[in-house]
């Protein structure tokens, strides 16, 4: 047993009470990623993959990490809501920023931001949590829109990716709070 666990045990005795949620709340989401298993991840691009965390139709919201294994672009977008973003490992950056993300650095994007997020040639690779308030629209080198992304689309993309790969789409649909 980890020593965290003892710690929360010694709390838990006969005169602690658990406070009810709400009726009508939702229950918290709590899970411990599998890296191990590629097949949560989903490719989104050439040595691109990304894990969902978190969908929150209500709020139009999600919250995924990223990955790439090699340097190179990951994408080019414009965010019409704000996105937060904390990287884990490697290093990224942004051409149009002239700052690069490294482990422990924290992001907030506003709304109307568009960039192109690339790997850094020279670290190879990147890790980082990103929590997108509304929908990414992307765009091709001169800002015209190419695609769209919303927690709707990303939602059905990561079920059929889980049901294609035998995890099942519920392995999505258990992250929607």
């Amino acid at each position: 047993m980890s020593s965290a666990i003892t710690r929360l045990e010694a709390y838990k005795d006969d005169t602690m009470k658990r406070i009810p949620l709400p009726e009508h709340a939702a229950r918290e989401l709590f899970f411990t990623t599998d890296e191990d298993d590629e097949r949560v991840w989903m490719p989104i691009g050439d040595g691109i993959l990304a894990r969902p965390m978190l969908f929150n139709p209500v709020q139009g919201s999600w919250v995924t990490l990223i990955k790439a294994d090699k340097p190179g672009i990951v994408s080019r977008h414009r965010h019409p809501a704000p996105v937060t973003g904390y990287t884990l490992e490697g290093a990224w950056g942004y051409l149009e920023h002239d700052w690069t993300a490294t482990p422990g650095s924290f992001l907030f994007e506003p709304a109307g931001e568009t960039h192109t997020l690339v790997v850094d040639p020279e670290v190879g690779h990147m890790k980082c949590l990103f929590h997108n308030f509304g929908p990414l629209i992307f765009v091709d080198a001169e800002g015209n829109q190419t695609g769209y992304d919303d927690v709707f689309t990303r939602l059905e993309k990561f079920k059929a990716h889980y049901e294609a790969n035998g995890l099942g789409a519920e392995f999505a649909t258990r992250l929607i709070r």
